[in-house]
């Protein structure tokens, strides 16, 4: 048998804070022996496990690896607003007149992911 992706791993500075944010952002939780100040903190969510690790390194360029995220229960702007609200910040937006496109996001530490469409919306644009 195949490998599987068992998690996704990011470099952080704060591991449990940036763990409380992606798990805010994916309706998910920490792991029960997550605390403030461990050097590891894992999130799971629907579809979805995230390691993040407390590095001494600042994160310095653009990610090569990113998330991109599908609403379920609302639009894609109506989750843009969510997360901003949760303290990510607006690095691109691409969004277009005809309701395509997507908004590159920043986490609090700077990590980079993308917001696209919900299934609802991609299926409105296929019917019209």
């Amino acid at each position: 048998m195949a490998s599987v992706v068992r998690h996704l791993t990011i470099d952080c500075s704060d591991a449990y804070r940036l763990g409380q944010f992606w798990a805010a952002v994916l309706d998910g939780s920490l792991a029960d022996d997550d605390f403030p100040g461990d050097p590891e903190a894992v999130v799971t969510a629907p579809g979805s496990n995230l390691l993040f690790i407390t590095v001494p390194e600042a994160k310095t360029v653009k990610n090569r690896l990113h998330v991109d995220l599908q609403p379920q229960d609302r639009s894609r702007d109506e989750e843009v607003e969510r997360i901003l609200a949760l303290g990510a910040t607006v690095v691109g937006d691409h969004r277009n007149p005809d309701g395509t496109g997507w908004v590159t996001m920043a986490d609090p530490e700077g990590n980079e992911f993308c917001v696209e469409r919900s299934a609802a919306e991609r299926a409105r644009a296929r019917a019209q």
